[in-house]
Formats: C-alpha cells, sequence, structure tokens
C-alpha cells in the first residue's frame, strides 16, 4: 500500500534547504515521490501525519563497530566471549542503532574476524533488526600494531581469527585482502598508524608502509571494494592518500599538506571528534587503561583543531563516530560537535547522511530523501536542529516503520 508521510517540514540535504510542509509518498521499500505543500495526496494511500516535526533521510554513520562488546576497559575481555557472544551482542547493538535514526552504517573492523559479516547478513535476512551495513571483516594490521589484541603475556598465542589480517610484506597485504573479500566483507580496514585504544602503540607513529597500503587499494580495487584508513599521525596519513584510500578515519594530527593531498585526491574524513568527551567523563570511573586516557587526552583537542581547519578548506566530510567504545545509539551527540567545529548545522546533517553515503558508493540508493531511492526516513519533533537527532522520534527503513512516537 502506497504510504504517505506529512510532516511539518522536510529537509533536503541536497538542496541545502528546509521545505515547509512537504509530504513523502512511500511505494513498497522506495521513495515515490516529494510533494510539495499544497499537492494533493493520491487517493487509497495510508496517511501519516507526523504532526510539528522534521523529516529527514536516515542517518549514515561511517565508522561503527557493532559486533562485540566493547572491551576498551579491559582489552582481555575479547579473549573472555564467544564469537557466538559477540555476535549476539552485536543483534543489540544493531537494534539501538538504527532505532536512534542510523538506517546504514559503515562497520569498520572487529578483532575477531567476520562476526560481523554474520551480523550484516542476520540483518539483511530479516532475522535481526538493525541498519544496512557494509563489513570490513577484519583489520589489516602489522603485527603489535594497533589492530592487534596487545598488552598479553609474550608467550600467549592469539586463535587465529584475532590475527587473522596480520602482515608482513606486500605480498601478504595483497593475501589478506583476497581472504578478508573472500570471506565476505564490503570493504577493507587499514590500520595505518598505532591506535589511542591499542596499549603500546603510539597513535603518531606509521605502521603500514605506503607500498603495503597502495598494494591494499589496488587489490581491493579488483573487487570493486573501497579501502578505509585508520590513520592518527601526519605521516600516515599523507602516506594513505597517496595510496589512494577512499577514507582517512580519525586523523588526529592531520596538517596542512595532508589537507591539500586530500583535496587534490578527493579523500573523505571520517572523524569521531565527539567520542573524546565520553572518554574523559566515563573513563576513569569504568576502569579504563591510565593509557587510553593519556593518549585521548593528548589526542583530542589536535584532532578538532584538525578537523575544524578542514572543514575550511573543504575536504569532503563524512560522520564517523567510532561507535562501540561508547554505547551505540548516542553516536547523533557528535552532530553538534562538527557544528562547534565549523560545520553549519546543514552541512553537519548532510555529512551524515548524503556525503556518507557518497562515499560508500551507495549514493544511488539512499542519503536523501528522492523519488527511487529507498525509503530510509528519520524525524525530530519541531523545528530542524541537529541537537534534536539525539532524540530521533520516527525512523522507517526500507519503508518500514521500525518507531514512531509521532502518530
Amino acid at each position: 500500500m502506497l504510504k504517505a508521510l506529512r510532516c511539518a517540514r522536510l529537509v533536503d540535504v541536497e538542496a541545502g534547504r528546509v521545505l515547509d510542509g512537504a509530504t513523502v509518498l512511500v511505494d513498497g521499500e522506495r521513495v515515490a515521490a516529494v510533494l510539495t505543500e499544497g499537492e494533493p495526496v493520491p487517493e487509497g494511500a495510508e496517511v501519516l501525519d507526523l504532526g510539528d516535526a522534521a523529516l529527514a533521510p536516515g542517518l549514515v554513520d561511517l565508522h561503527t563497530h557493532l559486533a562485540g562488546v566493547a572491551a576498551c576497559g579491559d582489552i582481555v575481555q575479547e579473549l573472555k566471549l564467544s564469537a557466538a557472544r559477540q555476535a549476539l551482542a552485536g543483534v543489540r547493538n544493531a537494534r539501538d542503532t538504527v532505532l536512534a535514526g542510523f538506517t546504514t552504517v559503515r562497520d569498520v573492523g572487529t578483532l575477531r574476524a567476520f562476526v560481523d559479516v554474520a551480523l550484516r547478513d542476520a540483518v539483511a535476512d530479516g532475522t535481526v533488526i538493525g541498519p544496512r551495513m557494509a563489513v570490513a571483516g577484519a583489520y589489516v594490521t602489522v603485527s603489535t600494531g594497533g589492530g592487534m589484541l596487545t598488552g598479553l603475556a609474550h608467550d600467549i598465542e592469539l586463535p587465529r581469527e584475532f590475527r587473522f589480517g596480520v602482515v608482513r610484506t606486500v605480498d601478504d597485504v595483497r593475501e589478506r585482502v583476497r581472504e578478508i573479500l573472500h570471506g565476505g566483507a564490503d570493504l577493507i580496514k587499514l590500520i595505518a598508524t598505532g591506535a589511542v585504544m591499542t596499549a603500546g602503540t603510539v597513535p603518531g607513529a606509521p605502521e603500514l608502509t605506503e607500498e603495503q597500503m597502495r598494494a591494499a587499494v589496488r587489490e581491493a580495487s579488483w573487487y570493486g571494494a573501497h579501502v578505509a584508513a585508520h590513520a592518527h599521525g601526519a605521516e600516515g596519513v599523507k602516506m594513505a592518500v597517496r595510496a589512494g584510500v577512499r577514507s582517512v578515519e580519525h586523523a588526529c594530527y592531520l596538517d596542512d599538506e595532508g589537507i591539500e593531498l586530500m583535496l587534490e585526491h578527493g579523500t573523505y574524513l571520517s572523524a569521531d571528534i565527539w567520542w573524546a568527551d565520553w572518554i574523559r567523563e566515563t573513563g576513569a570511573a569504568a576502569g579504563w587503561d591510565a593509557e587510553m586516557l593519556r593518549k585521548n587526552d593528548e589526542t583530542a583537542e589536535a584532532q578538532r583543531e584538525a578537523f575544524a581547519r578542514a572543514v575550511k578548506a573543504g575536504v569532503r566530510i563524512g560522520f564517523g563516530s567510532d561507535a562501540g567504545g561508547f554505547p551505540h545509539g548516542l553516536q547523533a551527540r557528535q552532530l553538534a560537535t562538527m557544528v562547534e567545529y565549523g560545520m553549519t548545522p546543514l552541512a553537519a546533517l548532510r555529512a551524515a547522511t548524503l556525503t556518507g553515503a557518497e562515499c560508500m558508493g551507495w549514493e544511488a540508493e539512499v542519503g536523501s530523501v528522492a523519488p527511487g531511492k529507498y525509503a530510509d526516513l528519520v524525524a525530530v519533533r519541531g523545528p530542524f536542529q541537529v541537537e534534536s537527532f539525539t532524540e530521533v522520534a520516527f525512523v522507517m527503513k526500507n519503508g518500514a516503520v521500525l518507531k514512531n512516537e509521532l502518530s
């Protein structure tokens, strides 16, 4: 049956404007038409009156970790949970994410390989309620690098699923990329530098070489897959961009040369600039490792300053939250932080919708409210303001209403 969603206002992220009194027609899983104020609704359509609400495209998060239980305070926890337990935790995480309005996500890696593939497939076949997912399968990382479980005794041998993506040579990279994609992943996640949340690693230090990353991009291209690079340090960012990655994640120490390279190559930036506040507020009480808390303090303001410069320069900005280190469903809090550091409210929402879809290569299907695209829609009460997206009142995915507190 044809559905007609009436709303006081519709956020058009493509045109960068808010339309008053629009009606969105939904036919099955897709948007059929957008009616302007005063245009008649087709006879027989089921009308959903959302009242004084702002309707927007379903949100897109480019950097999530849905599979598993957050273990930043106790990394050994990863070894205390079975793959089945991690997958079941992912069921809850996926539900919380989509009910918060994020109808599409890029899940950028798990320490235990391919748990994310199983979760994605369960969502896709309707077994689990959750967002549309593109998944990375496993991290491509150096031994003892940012994508590894570190801090364990030297004589402990990790199971293969925890070191599936470890590489030493360029040929190793090609092999791991093939194995990860053959294992069901949609994209490749490189760990180009050390990590804030990995014991013993230095966020600013390069780990993968430019040659290795170039090999990963080339190998993935044969399969039509994009490559995302975790990179905090300035040199790691530049090496990743020159290698041809689709997006850089975090970019805490991004410098002006790196910004120029990102503009030249059209590289997307996915920076988790809100999460540091969560760590500062809750990390110590939750028993997080002192090294991680220190590195968070050292990188947080540098990342935000770099983000502001990237926005001003015109770098392609997507929305990436790093949900999983903090509870799923809270990531929309980052929208206000993006505005605080240089984006307009409409630009921030575009980053979390259409630009994210473009980064994923899914802009023909999601990211805006337009005829032919999936009917992924969210609504918030009252006028359009990014702060309201922390309390989404209506969620539709694929034309099915998952949450409605408005009518």
